[in-house]
């Protein structure tokens, strides 16, 4: 199986900075850019690009809830018209960037909340699949769940991701909080190599779950985030290296 690895970058906001983006950057394929409305502003985003360029790291727009006191991990409620356009609006303005710099975009992947009601509401996983196919862009997003379904159902191509240094519950689905608590570089590995081999992974009930590892995720946020980078791309080595089925698709 191929797969690759992904991580939420250009956090930062005017003089404050949130994360190592460019010491994440050499264990890393694809680079999710926050676009503005949970994090970052145009500087950053501008910046971030040209950083992950540099890197050969593919880019995506990683649009969030207009949030930033709550960092886009508070959930809201939106029409299906109001994701659509809010998904659509981060995108492009990340796309502006990335085409001022002779790139293209690779995908989108939704940020924090947007991600976790997408997988429990139809009306907000269809606006993302809105905008993702208004933009011919594919998607990463999380396995059992409506927004896999819709993206099925609508024949649109989502990449189901594992995330490294989150938790689970007993449904396979990952636990969003506010902040990122600190995870032992070794154990996160061995748990993303468990969900690529096996597809499985344990909850934080200690029960036995089934989850989809195509992409696997990994915070700049979280505290060490470098040398859990790190951990994660030398224990997936085997799996990045004919990774161009996947890296294909997004």
């Amino acid at each position: 199986m191929a797969i690759t690895i992904n991580c939420d970058v250009g956090e930062a906001f005017g003089i404050w900075r949130l994360g190592d983006d460019e010491g994440c950057m050499p264990s890393i394929s694809h680079a999710n850019i926050a676009c503005g409305y949970h994090a970052s502003d145009p500087r950053t985003m501008w910046q971030t690009v040209r950083l992950a360029k540099r890197y050969g790291v593919n880019i995506g727009a990683h649009p969030g809830l207009p949030d930033r006191e709550g960092f886009g991990r508070r959930e809201m409620h939106l029409s299906r018209d109001e994701v659509a356009a809010l998904v659509l609006y981060q995108a492009g303005a990340l796309n502006a960037f990335v085409r001022a710099e002779g790139a293209r975009m690779s995908h989108i992947k939704p940020h924090g909340a947007l991600m976790g009601m997408a997988m429990k509401d139809d009306a907000v996983a269809e606006g993302i699949a809105d905008a993702a196919e208004a933009l011919a862009l594919p998607v990463i997003g999380v396995a059992n769940c409506a927004m896999e379904e819709v993206f099925a159902r609508r024949g649109l191509v989502m990449v189901c991701e594992f995330y490294a240094d989150l938790d689970y519950d007993d449904r396979g689905w990952q636990l969003i909080t506010l902040h990122h608590r600190t995870v032992d570089p070794a154990a996160a590995a061995a748990k993303a190599e468990r969900a690529v081999r096996e597809g499985r992974t344990l909850s934080v009930n200690g029960r036995d779950v089934p989850v989809k590892a195509e992409s696997i995720c990994v915070h700049s946020d979280t505290p060490g985030a470098v040398a859990l980078a790190q951990a994660v791309r030398a224990a997936l080595e085997p799996y990045l290296a004919g990774a161009a089925g996947v890296a294909g698709r997004i």
